[in-house]
């Protein structure tokens, strides 16, 4: 945003409230499944085994694509994310996420999750937040750019 500062400010404010509150709509629509205890039911079986086997689905893959790279993957506890360590990554992660966003697949570097902490910590500069909640296809696509990228910036 260019303008003026306090412009800027109010823009900003505004942008938090709207991309982390959502409306009144979408509670309004599931309160009765929350009311009855259905939405207990919905979440255990139907939601956590979609994302947990796509969980599993996208750490199969990342072992494959990713074999003989200095890699970890946190254990994945629910959400929809996976935390990848690239361990002594010659590039910054923010470097890779850069170079990923050009092939069309858009992580998060890790140091935007490390506030506070010593900037000479390369493990903030090591790690990515990568979604699974894609489909197939696309989770296999972004695989295969992240293990290139990666397996170039290793050279």
């Amino acid at each position: 945003v260019v303008g003026r500062e306090d412009i800027i400010q109010a823009f900003t404010n505004a942008n938090t409230i709207v991309s982390l509150a959502c409306g009144t709509l979408g509670p309004a629509m599931v309160r009765g499944l929350f009311e009855s205890g259905e939405i207990l039911a919905l979440t255990r079986d139907y939601v956590t085994p979609f994302y947990r086997d796509r969980s599993n689905y996208a750490v199969a893959k990342l072992q494959k694509a990713l074999s003989g790279l200095p890699f970890r993957i946190h254990k994945p506890e629910g959400a929809i994310f996976l935390w990848l360590w690239f361990e002594g990554l010659p590039i910054s992660s923010q470097e890779l996420y850069r170079r990923l966003k050009k092939r069309g697949v858009i992580v998060v570097p890790g140091h935007n999750f490390f506030i506070g902490i010593d900037d000479q910590w390369s493990h903030k500069n090591e790690c990515l937040r990568i979604s699974y909640a894609l489909d197939a296809a696309s989770i296999n696509h972004g695989i295969e750019l992240i293990s290139e990228e990666v397996r170039a910036a290793y050279q």
